[in-house]
Parts: structure tokens; sequence; C-alpha cells
């Protein structure tokens, strides 16, 4: 038995990625750890793993604290931003939001010493999108995952990360990776000390994590990754999707109208103002809906022909549905994969544009200017998905493509041999 610590980033996406991966682990009799925000505390607990909490910064004022509030709030007060064009936002929220992920490491740096040597993990498992230097002096095997759009690892004929810029067209490819080097350079070299100075090997030119020497996965079908100029070394695996099996069964509501399932994500579902767009958008319809509400679901209303919740279990839902809308991060774009479901994009911020495009551009979904498209083209974008005959079978041929080769048993079997090799 390997003991395995997880260490997502404290986000309900990160995390659910790895609980299902520490779930088929844990059932295999392995030691499993998931290093969480203190305001994860339980969650993880609850679902029958072993938890170590830290902070990313100092405690909160008040006593009670929801889990990743402070992503919540930083999203709240940047969304206005989610209105400029993704060159805009490099300035005004992408590199802020570095910051502050790149503060919260250096907080957290000594208190993830003390966590490792009280785990002793044979293998440490990371799904972040900053180093923490902790991870690579402590000496031990640690695993890399991008669980975001793939265009995170960078290559010169895949689209600018971040930028949602479609990939036959490089127009614009240059000007807006200079304007990155521009927002971000300064702030790469004074990370790059930190890392250093922690233990760390150098950070890659403009990186804000480092590779694994040991293993490095990502989760992306096939059918629409990205053709490369360079090829990824033998340290990195497409694990396709990564879907968890830890959901709580549903029950489909009654009746014969497709079911549309809306869903922006914890995060993305806090633009009030959008939501009750996109709701009043549905009630028109006779669409039956149900609605992911997010953590400010009281403010929202629902109409008759829908249902929803604070949360939902999405993988037990998506069998159900007959499409989906969703802002386009990275684990709903592979479940709906995974399931055979089409899209209706809507990107908010980080690599949801580029999920977006590359959804678009493939075919298997439609990308909307998420605040300035009207209820028509919602409709029109939603029945022509559903009446395409080639884009179901299409997703037929996917969704069993990936059933057939679960990405989270193929992410445990490569976990287990990287502990392996450190026993």
């Amino acid at each position: 038995m390997s003991t395995i610590a997880f260490f997502p980033e404290s986000a309900y996406g990160p995390t659910n990625d790895c609980v299902g991966i520490g779930d088929v682990l844990r059932r295999r009799g392995h030691r499993v750890v998931f290093i969480v925000e203190e305001s994860f505390a339980g969650a993880l607990e609850a679902q029958g793993f072993e938890e170590r909490l830290m902070r990313l910064g100092p405690p909160p004022e008040t006593e009670e604290e929801e889990p990743g509030q402070f992503w919540k709030d930083f999203i709240r007060e940047t969304a206005p931003v989610f209105r400029k064009p993704t060159i805009e936002q490099l300035g005004e929220f992408i590199a802020p939001t570095f910051q502050a992920l790149i503060d919260g490491a250096k907080y957290v740096d000594d208190r993830l010493n003390e966590i490792i040597d009280d785990v002793q993990p044979d293998v440490i498992v990371e799904d972040n999108v900053v180093a923490f230097p902790a991870l690579e002096a402590s000496g031990r095997p640690w695993v890399r995952i991008v669980s975001c759009n793939p265009t995170e690892i960078k290559d010169p004929d895949v689209p600018p990360v971040f930028s949602g810029y479609p990939a036959a067209d490089r127009a614009n490819w240059d000007a807006f990776r200079a304007e990155y080097e521009r927002t971000h350079a300064d702030m790469h070299a004074d990370f790059d000390a930190f890392c250093r100075d922690r233990g760390a090997p150098p950070l890659p030119e403009l990186e804000f994590i480092h590779t694994s020497p040991h293993l490095n996965l990502y989760l992306y079908p096939d059918e629409v990754d990205y053709p490369r100029a360079q090829r990824l070394d033998g340290t990195w695996r497409n694990l396709q999707a990564s879907v968890r099996e830890t959901d709580a069964p549903w029950e489909s509501p009654p009746g014969d109208e497709p079911l549309i399932y809306l869903s922006l994500g914890s995060l993305g579902s806090g633009d009030i103002e959008l939501m009750r767009t996109l709701i009043g958008s549905l009630a028109a319809t006779a669409y039956r809906v149900v609605v992911s509400k997010g953590p400010q679901h009281e403010q929202l209303e629902l109409a008759d022909n829908m249902t929803g919740e604070e949360f939902l279990p999405q993988v037990s839902i998506l069998p159900h549905v007959d499409l989906v809308i969703t802002h386009g991060g990275n684990n709903t774009v592979t479940e709906a994969l995974r399931f055979g479901k089409p899209m209706v994009l809507l990107p908010l911020f980080w690599d949801q544009y580029d999920n977006a495009q590359r959804m678009d551009e493939t075919g298997f979904g439609i990308r909307l200017d998420t605040y300035a498209h009207d209820p028509g083209q919602l409709t029109q974008a939603i029945e022509r998905l559903l009446a395409d005959e080639r884009l179901d079978h299409r997703l037929r041929a996917v969704s069993g493509r990936l059933a057939s080769a679960p990405g989270t048993v193929k992410a445990a079997d490569l976990i287990e041999r990287a502990a392996g090799d450190h026993q």
C-alpha cells in the first residue's frame, strides 16, 4: 500500500478531478490524503479521504468561511473585466489572478513542508497552475495534472493560452503573446527567484509552474486535442477525460421535452446578472431546464419549466440531458463529451475561451458572445445542435470510446507506478 497525497487548487474543478482519481486509488487499498485549504475542511473526509489543512493567506475576520470563498469574492469583484476582449484581460484579470496564486504559494510553503514531513507520501499529485516549491524541494516523486485546456502546455502551433483564438487563424497570436510577456515578465522573475530560494529548480521561461520530471497528466479527448509542432516527451500522458464516480444519484424531472442543463460553474454562477438573463431567455422556451444555481442561489428565481439547486451532482445529471449550456470549464467540457452531449458555450475567464473556441471549431458546440448575444441566438443555437443528426452520431462515438477507457483508472495506474518507484 502506498501513501498518495493530492494537492488540488482550492476550487471545485481541480478538487473534483482529483477526487475521481483518488477514489480509484482508495478502493485499491492505498492511503489517500488530500491537502486542502481550510475552507474545504470536512468536504474530503466526508468522501472517505484523509485531510491535511492549510491556508493560502491570513485567516478571515469571520469565523465561518465558504469553500473557495477567496476565489468567489475575487471573481465577483473582477467580473466587469469579463466583458472585455481577452487581450485586455491579460493585464486586468489574468496577471492579478496569477499574482494572487503566487502570493498563496509563498504564504503556504512552510506549512506544506510540515504536511509533507507528517504524511510521508510516496508520491504527491498536484493540480495547480503555479508552482509550490515545497513539493519539489521534498525530493519525492510528484505528478502534475493539467485539468485546464491544453493550450496551457505551450507550443508554436497551439493558440496562445487564455486567448480563445482560432487554431486556423494565427493573425493575432504574436500580439497576444507579446502582451502576455509585457504583463507577466516582472511577476515571473520575482516568482522564479522565490522558487530557487526555496530549493526548487528555475521556472521555464514565462511559465509559473514546472513540468514534472516524473509524470505529467492532462485530459482532452483526441477528437478535440490540438496538433503540435513539438511532440510532448514521455513524461506526458493524455487521460482523454477524467470523470469521477462519486456523485450522488439523480432523477430526471418529468416531461417529454428536451432537457437542458445550465451550469456556469461554482465561480461563473456568481455573475447574478448573467444568470438571471439566461434564466429569462430559457423561461420563454418549452424546454425542461436544470439549473446549477451556485453559491448565490438565494438571489435566483427559477421559472416553471426549471428545477435546480445550489449544487448539483453534475456527473449523475449529464447522462439524462440532451444539451449543456456551459461557461466552458474544462471539467464540464470533457464530461459533456464523455456522455455525448452537445454544448452552447458562454466563456467568462481563464481557459474557458480556449475551450469554447475549440468546441466550436471542431463542431461539438456553438460559442456565443457571453454578454452580447440575444435570446434568439441562444434558442437558435440550441435548436441547431439538437437537430444535428451527424453531430449526434459523432458524439455517440466519442462517448463510447471514452467510456471504454476511463481516465481515472489510467491515472491511478500511472500514479501507482510513480509511487512504487519511490518505495
